[in-house]
């Protein structure tokens, strides 16, 4: 059978779907080059906006339109007054010198320095004046100036930069190649999308970018101020100034106080300022109020937490219980330093160094400056002062303030006793009633006799008051002594003890008999107690006992544990001074645990803080930190011989000072004799002179003192001021080699 083969006939529909996916392929190939082509074109665009971003960034850095006039006006006026700060202080340090120099030179000496002292004085009025401090401002000039120096600063960085890349390209290859890693990141950071166009930057303050609106000129709000988003994405943008720790507002100081662990975040909003935050001396303050049953011993106590919220070191901050009459336990005032040591590397002299006289009872003790700059004064009368704190760091400064306004006053009787021999008392030797230093048993048993018989003697007073109160109640108001009794012999009386720990510890070694009539405590007739618990019971009864009648008291420690620091002698002062101590609990065994939990924080003092004390006032005033004013211990001891003077004129002088002044009356006489020798050589302009020229010289400089003098005396009164023999001198007034003196050889002699 044959099969017929027919050829095949396209269906019409596969005709037509074939036509459709042709026709849909090519729609689709359109659409795919027209978005390729809209893509290069938007990526041209952005590219072409980032170009002109980069350019406008590098051209605006370039420019330095990015600085304001008011910046550049602050840093103008800050390097000038840090080189008026340079002035000031190497002025003021050449008058102090010609100061010291004043007060040792003689009568002629004194005639050429005084116009030099008095050039240096008008040459500080100067610089201090509102004059120069106009200087400080900076003029159109300056700022032109600032401006193109900052222009030409920029470009040799730039400069730099590249010139650097060229030498390590060529160098080392491989590290150019590295360094261009860094390049995509360079260019999306300079091509981020810049602000509206309606906006500009117009400067900063206290470390916040300040905005205002070019159409209205009004400020932006610090909140809205531009930050890079991948900056604030990380969480990396810091809200404190990091160079002085200066917050943006309430809110910044708020989140400090949370990461603190002060507050919790749900307390964060019952949290708030009284009043602003404002500043104060070098540095800023804010009163804060803590959410209800919060206390603010507790803020207090996280003082080195807040210091690390806050990004700054713990010895710029202070705080303290509000101690105002709007204050309560809730509140504390913190107050936060520029400078992370606020008190400065620089003694201060004390004005006592050139005060005539003093009146401890008007004037107290000018003691120094806190971080403020504010000055403080410590008033001692009525009370007694503990001082305590590591060895090094200024504890017998500060208890030589006291004794030198009290040696200036010639109304108080000093009384020392120091558990050390060594020359930093021995002025006191001048003018003291009572004078002991050491610890052997027998000094201990003299101290116990001293403070004994001291109390005895000011008990006496007591009784005196108390008769005259009867008969002149007038004169002898609250029934304690005043300053009008004071001058007619019912003065202070000032009880000098440094080393309190030798002394107790060299009382511990000793036992003393104790009449059981005059101690019930020791136990019977015939037994003996520690002379270590007679001398702390001692030296309590006298503050206890002669408060009201004038008895203050100085007690130095320089190592503060309970037992160079008894609870008992503690707690009977009301005033405590203390110096850097390691750890809080030294702390309270100095100032107590009530003032380091109102902030006290000696503990917190750093390597840096020598010469600062904080200071417990032991009042409502709460405490103090300062630097304390120095007194060094030749001016001591010129402020104790003007002491002596005062009381001689008085007739205050009495006890163990009278007989030392007669014993070492030659010294005087010896001081005043090498003066004299080195101002006639000074005069005659030689530096050595023979025997017999010095007798000759001295007689015309003084014919009543020294019409007798021979070369011999004058060997011997030399040889006693400590000179030594004479010394060949070489060939001199035509003489070849004869004996006599040299100004060096004399000039030691008045060091010794």
């Amino acid at each position: 059978m044959a099969i017929e083969m027919h050829p095949h006939t396209a269906d019409p529909d596969d005709v037509v779907d074939a036509e459709i996916i042709e026709a849909e392929e090519a729609t689709r190939t359109a659409r795919a080059k027209e978005r390729i082509a809209r893509s290069r074109t938007q990526a041209a665009v952005a590219f072409a906006e980032q170009r002109a971003r980069v350019a406008q960034r590098l051209q605006t850095w370039f420019a330095t339109a990015d600085v304001s006039d008011a910046q550049l006006a602050q840093e103008i006026e800050r390097r000038r007054r840090l080189a008026q700060q340079g002035r000031e202080a190497e002025v003021r340090g050449r008058v102090k010198a010609l100061q010291a120099k004043l007060r040792h030179a003689s009568q002629d000496e004194a005639a050429g320095i005084a116009p030099e002292l008095a050039a240096a004085e008008a040459q500080l009025s100067v610089i201090t004046g509102s004059e120069d401090a106009d200087r400080m401002k900076a003029d159109g000039r300056s700022l032109s100036r600032a401006r193109w120096a900052k222009k030409a600063g920029r470009l040799a960085s730039a400069i730099g930069v590249a010139v650097v890349y060229v030498n390590v390209a060529t160098a080392e290859p491989m590290a150019a190649l590295a360094a261009l890693g860094a390049a995509p990141f360079g260019w999306w950071y300079l091509s981020r999308p810049l602000l509206d166009a309606s906006f500009t930057q117009a400067g900063r303050a206290d470390g916040v970018v300040v905005m205002v609106d070019q159409a209205t000129g009004a400020p932006i709000p610090a909140e809205e101020a531009f930050v890079p988003d991948a900056l604030a994405n990380l969480g990396r943008v810091s809200l404190i100034k990091r160079e002085s720790g200066r917050v943006q507002g309430e809110a910044d100081l708020v989140t400090a106080l949370v990461k603190a662990g002060i507050i919790t975040e749900a307390q964060r909003d019952e949290t708030h300022l009284a009043g602003v935050i404002q500043p104060s001396g070098p540095g800023w303050t804010a009163t804060v109020e803590l959410p209800r049953g919060v206390k603010a011993s507790a803020a207090i106590s996280r003082l080195e937490d807040l210091a690390s919220a806050m990004r700054i070191k713990k010895t710029r901050i202070e705080m303290s219980a509000d101690t105002s009459d709007e204050g309560h336990e809730g509140r504390f005032v913190l107050w936060v330093a520029d400078e992370d040591n606020p008190y400065g590397t620089a003694k201060n002299p004390s004005e006592l160094i050139t005060a005539e006289r003093w009146d401890f009872w008007q004037q107290g003790v000018p003691l120094g400056a806190d971080a403020r700059r504010s000055r403080h004064t410590l008033h001692l009368i009525w009370f007694s002062l503990l001082i305590g704190g590591l060895m090094g760091y200024g504890k017998s400064y500060l208890a030589r303030l006291v004794a030198a306004a009290a040696a200036l006053d010639p109304t108080v009787r000093v009384v020392v006793i120091t558990g050390k021999t060594g020359p930093d008392w021995a002025p006191l030797r001048h003018i003291a009633h009572r004078w002991i230093a050491g610890a052997t048993p027998e000094i201990i048993r003299e101290v116990l006799d001293v403070i004994a018989g001291t109390i005895e003697e000011m008990q006496d007073r007591g009784t005196a008051l108390d008769r005259l109160y009867e008969e002149d109640p007038e004169s002898v108001p609250e029934g304690k002594i005043t300053p009008e009794l004071a001058k007619k012999g019912m003065g202070p009386v000032l009880l000098v003890v440094d080393e309190l720990q030798e002394l107790l510890d060299g009382a511990a070694l000793v036992q003393v008999p104790v009449d059981e009539d005059r101690d019930p405590e020791a136990g019977g007739r015939g037994k003996t107690r520690s002379g270590r618990d007679l001398m702390v019971e001692g030296f309590a009864r006298y503050v206890r006992v002669t408060r009201f009648v004038g008895g203050m008291g100085v007690f130095i420690t320089q190592r503060p544990d309970a037992d160079s620091v008894p609870t008992k002698l503690r707690e009977v002062c009301a005033k405590r001074a203390s110096y850097r101590v390691k750890g809080d609990r030294s702390a309270k065994m100095v100032l107590g645990d009530d003032a380091v939990a109102g902030g006290a924080a000696p503990h917190l003092l750093t390597e840096a803080s020598r010469g600062v004390v904080v200071l417990d006032q032991g009042s409502d005033d709460g405490h103090v930190t300062l630097k304390a004013d120095v007194i060094d211990l030749p001016e001591f001891k010129e402020i104790c011989l003007r002491g002596r003077q005062l009381r001689d004129e008085a007739g205050t002088l009495t006890g163990d000072a009278v007989e030392y002044g007669k014993t070492h009356a030659a010294e005087a006489t010896a001081r005043g004799l090498l003066a004299d020798c080195l101002a006639v050589l000074d005069r005659d302009g030689v530096d050595r002179i023979r025997t017999q020229r010095l007798v000759d010289l001295l007689q015309t400089h003084d014919s009543a003192r020294y019409g007798d003098l021979t070369p011999a005396s004058l060997q011997a009164l030399l040889r006693d001021a400590g000179t030594g023999t004479t010394r060949k001198l070489g060939p001199i007034d035509g003489m070849a080699n004869p004996n006599g003196y040299t100004r060096e050889q004399l000039a030691d002699a008045t060091r010794k």
